[in-house]
């Protein structure tokens, strides 16, 4: 059975499985779900816990023998297996198959990693999800990002309006994690109730990270508002002008290489978010954009070309917006 995290409170009241596995791009969440089944395993009478991070040679004997080998009057236990870089390999896998099948009411198994659509297609994650509950965090998307943070704080029995959810959805970019820290900071600042703007405003920071490689999400989404708050952030944040043409030159090539019909690496939506520009965009604007990024090259170097204006950051705009535009 697959759920979602907003889904599995529901389905902890309800029964709690042998076997859970918890997996997604999105690690508060995935971090959230993992809590609350190891919380829910506690208060159903699992007092042992075994921990175990799957390294390069990790011994899969292990938490089989732990599944296996439980006494009948032995303590209820649960196996907290970790797999950070979410790839077990091909014997973990067939590990994993296993001991989906093991797992039974006084000897529980919870599986953590990360993944994409590709690893809800493997054989091992398959069986995760036929034989327990897979619970998959995904990332939340920027238009319901406002609805997140308004539940978030019905939580901590505070509120606002529109506006100001609006806003601390900006400010933080899309990181659930900042977010979290921003909300936990509003409960301590505040007493319960609606919070103002202003007073957001106030004890809000500009927490976001921004990732220089993730322009590309804002143009090829056609968002130059985002593209634009953006660069303003990595501007602010002291982000080397280098990178950030590197970064932007390489779509570029992409784009190129794919109008070509060669293959470049990659996988999953955003390849097909790059095919689908490439589809869209003419051999000349891309030659406009390679001319383009050249001349921001010589103008990191001080050499000033005339064709574009004295202010890098304006042109990285001008740059991601001609790659944006139809």
């Amino acid at each position: 059975m697959q759920i979602t995290p907003e889904q599995l409170p529901a389905q902890l009241a309800r029964e709690f499985s042998p076997l859970y596995a918890v997996t997604g791009e999105e690690p508060l969440r995935a971090l959230e779900a993992a809590d609350a089944i190891r919380a829910a395993a506690k208060a159903r009478g699992f007092t042992d816990r075994k921990v175990y991070s799957v390294t390069q040679h990790f011994d899969w004997a292990q938490p089989r023998s732990e599944l296996a080998g439980m006494s009948l009057f032995g303590d209820r236990v649960l196996i907290d297996l970790r797999i950070p870089n979410g790839k077990p390999g091909k014997d973990g896998g067939a590990a994993l198959e296993q001991l989906a099948g093991l797992a039974h009411a006084d000897a529980a198994l919870l599986v953590t990693f990360p993944g994409d659509w590709s690893t809800l297609k493997t054989g091992w994650c398959r069986s995760l999800a036929d034989a327990g509950v897979l619970i998959e965090s995904r990332a939340v998307e920027a238009a319901a990002l406002p609805n997140w943070i308004g539940e978030r704080l019905k939580r901590q029995k505070q509120s606002a309006d529109r506006e100001t959810l609006a806003f601390i959805a900006d400010k933080v970019e899309g990181n659930l994690l900042a977010a979290h820290q921003e909300l936990q900071k509003l409960a301590l600042l505040y007493p319960e109730g609606p919070l103002s703007l202003e007073a957001v405003q106030d004890a809000v920071l500009n927490v976001a990270r921004y990732d220089v490689f993730k322009l590309s999400e804002a143009w090829l989404a056609g968002d130059l508002v985002r593209l634009r708050r953006m660069l303003e952030g990595l501007k602010g944040e002291g982000e080397a002008t280098p990178l950030v043409l590197w970064a932007m030159a390489d779509d570029v090539r992409t784009l190129a290489k794919l109008r070509r019909g060669e293959k470049v690496f990659g996988k999953g939506p955003r390849l097909a978010a790059y095919e689908r520009r490439a589809r869209s965009i003419s051999p000349r604007r891309i030659g406009e954009a390679l001319k383009h990024a050249a001349a921001i090259d010589r103008l990191i170097k001080g050499l000033r070309p005339r064709e574009i204006s004295d202010d890098v950051w304006e042109e990285f705009y001008r740059l991601g917006a001609r790659l944006a535009t139809p």
